[in-house]
């Protein structure tokens, strides 16, 4: 995959992100050398290793699932700054900035 200046620009938007020429010369060149990490990853044999979730063989701290109740709504937004009903209202972040 290459990482030229209308793929940057394509993810400055999707992040939402302003970033001037040479923050873009940077990060295109930073996401050359990780996509190339990457793909050696990709090279390692792996085949005869047993999926793991950590390195020590420890036993996981995980609690039992228990059904308790839930807090009451006032209680849970009662700090809000902005309520609408039982929901928090959020200023719109998604689909304002202009797409490559």
């Amino acid at each position: 995959m290459r990482i030229d200046a209308r793929l940057v620009q394509h993810l400055e938007a999707l992040a939402a992100l302003r970033l001037d020429a040479e923050e873009r010369t940077r990060l295109g060149a930073q996401l050359g050398r990780i996509v190339a990490y990457v793909r050696q990853l990709q090279a390692i044999d792996v085949e005869d290793v047993p999926p793991t979730t950590h390195v020590l063989d420890l036993p996981q701290p995980l609690r039992p699932d228990a059904v308790q109740p839930s807090l009451p709504v006032d209680a849970v937004l009662g700090n809000a700054p902005d309520r609408r009903g039982d929901f928090y209202r959020v200023p719109r972040f998604v689909g304002d900035g202009e797409t490559p």
